[in-house]
């Protein structure tokens, strides 16, 4: 077999694991379905008072006070390049996410645990393909409905948010 066949099949291996089924949580952001691994969820909590931190990028919405722990937030509004919505942080929850340290994204309203078998989930379209979708795990068809599954490691792995992880170690050692 060539290295380029061996590529291929290993490329197709990981695309059928990509698709796995699974329990997700599911939630809205700016009226759309999206959908996490339940795995990565710690808690769901009420939107506390954020305590804002300078100088950093304009999803970090800063930071929490988690039963003595401190804990980054990010705006997963702003994060996936959507408008701030003004008004309703009263409304909205944060969802406690593991990805190696624990980490807050803010969401607009919280739906329900849903299982998701393996052939109800699709490739992204490929009309995404023009922006970078790799955040995107897959679409989710659950009854009429289509969630987009975000694969949460990549949402919140980039320079910036490295960043925020140094401000999460300085934070919690002091």
């Amino acid at each position: 077999m060539s290295t380029e066949t061996t590529a291929q099949v290993s490329e197709n291996q990981l695309d059928k694991t990509k698709y796995s089924e699974g329990r997700y949580l599911t939630f809205t952001v700016n009226e759309e379905d999206y959908g996490i691994g339940i795995l990565k969820v710690r808690e769901i909590i009420s939107t506390p008072k954020v305590t804002a931190i300078p100088l950093m990028p304009r999803y970090l919405k800063g930071v929490i006070n988690l039963r003595g722990s401190v804990i980054p937030v990010i705006d997963l509004r702003l994060r996936l390049g959507l408008e701030e919505q003004e008004g309703s942080e009263a409304a909205r929850r944060v969802v406690v996410v593991d990805v190696g340290n624990p980490m807050g994204i803010i969401v607009d309203s919280v739906r329900e645990v849903v299982d998701i078998g393996a052939e109800s989930i699709e490739p992204p379209p490929s009309v995404c393909e023009a922006v970078d979708a790799s955040y995107i795990l897959g679409m989710g068809k659950v009854g009429e409905t289509v969630k987009i599954l975000l694969d949460i490691d990549r949402v919140l792995t980039d320079r910036a948010l490295s960043e925020v992880a140094s401000v999460y170690e300085s934070c919690s050692h002091d």
